[in-house]
């Protein structure tokens, strides 16, 4: 079967970054999957890695200045020619530059003058990744349109460990594979999801909730609308923000808010994923004020919340589908086969605490999926954002059997 970048168009821009030499590396494994490519690099670039190095691989020359000893080189003919423009590794000074539209170098002359999608890779230290200044350019550039690949967490060039590390070749070689197979797999469906925790205030500063950070449903929300599907993210209370114009995103507090709002929208939806990790659990009676600290213990009874899933499942009608969640740690199986059945689950996503890098707040998960056949496929550990595009693969091919 033929890959869905033969024949395809991918200009590769690559700036100064030690992650560049993973570059070699992805135009092999652009080039075996029937790909044509062509690379554009900053002058840092050509410090970590060779432009002979890569014009060899790619058969065609490689530029790095926008004015060299041949003459002008044509960022303007590049731009129109490439059917997919990929910047990797992509530095914080790169992405600095790309939310002002500063064309200092051939890759950023190319990127302005780009007439395809464009999709980065950064890569930088921990503390650059995590400065505010990173943070607000990497949502300017998704509000561009442009698509983010996830950085991976691990050992960075600086000696420290954490994210900032660029995706592997093989990762985003599958990433770009998917952007061509699946664009507009879900067009016209319209997509609602549930993500992140509930918070059920015990008095004005106090709370009952978990550790959800909403990654793993946020991510299937960016999936979805990268492939034409039109979604709503219902998101508990999260540090993480979303600033894709795709998504409409409704932010609520208790588990009693995202009741309603998942029945106010579930009629009209296709398609629902319920990823939150809502509570169980409430208080009946919430303080006025901040309960004060007294001698002795302090009792609160709580109630049940209202179960969403399974409210949900009752009013399904045939055409729509269902994906629950099961976060287990202990006979994960036997509980995640239990909760499809009883709650009317099309499909049903397992993750255990017990797999390490799995779970809350990880960008990692490892899951299992099981449909209502009782057919379980099991996946390795990998970033949310790939996972996400699992549980979509086994979404459409139960709706389209």
């Amino acid at each position: 079967m033929a890959s869905s970048l033969q024949g395809k168009k991918i200009l590769l821009g690559i700036c100064g970054s030690i992650a560049a030499y993973k570059s070699a590396f992805l135009v092999r494994l652009l080039i075996k999957q029937g790909a044509e490519v062509k690379v554009v690099m900053t002058p840092a670039a050509t410090k970590f890695i060779s432009s002979l190095t890569l014009s060899t691989l790619s058969k065609h020359p490689v530029h790095s200045k926008i004015i060299s000893e041949q003459g002008w080189n044509n960022h303007v003919e590049l731009g129109l020619w490439a059917d997919l423009m990929l910047i990797a590794p992509a530095t914080a000074t790169t992405l600095a530059k790309m939310t002002i539209g500063l064309a200092d170098n051939m890759v950023l002359a190319t990127y302005l003058s780009a007439k395809c999608p464009v999709i980065f890779a950064p890569a930088m230290d921990l503390d650059m990744w995590k400065h505010p200044s990173t943070k607000k350019n990497l949502k300017t550039l998704e509000s561009f349109g442009n698509k983010l690949i996830p950085v991976e967490n691990g050992e960075l060039a600086s000696g420290l460990v954490g994210d900032g590390r660029m995706a592997e070749p093989e990762t985003i070689l599958n990433l770009l594979i998917d952007n061509f197979e699946n664009k507009g797999r879900f067009s016209s469906r319209k997509i609602l999801i549930t993500a992140g925790p509930t918070y059920e205030a015990i008095d004005p500063v106090r709370f009952i909730g978990n550790r959800s950070s909403g990654k793993m449903g946020i991510a299937i929300a960016k999936a979805f609308a990268n492939q034409g599907g039109e979604v709503k993210l219902i998101l508990g209370p999260s540090s993480l923000t979303i600033e894709d114009p795709k998504i409409e995103v409704i932010k609520v507090n208790s588990a009693e808010e995202m009741y309603l709002k998942a029945h106010q929208y579930f009629e009209e939806s296709d398609i629902a994923v319920l990823a939150a990790a809502v509570a169980d659990y409430k208080p009946i009676n919430i303080a006025n004020q901040k309960i004060k600290k007294k001698s002795g213990n302090l009792i609160i009874e709580l109630e049940r919340t209202k179960d969403i899933a399974s409210s949900l499942g009752k009013i399904k009608k045939q055409n729509q589908f269902i994906v629950g969640f099961a976060l287990e740690t202990q006979n994960e199986m036997v509980n995640a086969k239990a909760k499809l059945e009883r709650k009317k689950f099309d499909l049903i996503v397992l993750n255990s605490l017990n797999d390490k890098g799995a779970g809350f707040k990880h960008d990692t998960n490892k899951v299992t999926i099981f449909n209502k056949h009782n057919h379980a496929k099991h996946f390795e550990l990998k970033p949310k954002s790939e996972v996400a595009l699992d549980i979509l693969d086994a979404v459409a091919e139960q709706i389209n059997n």
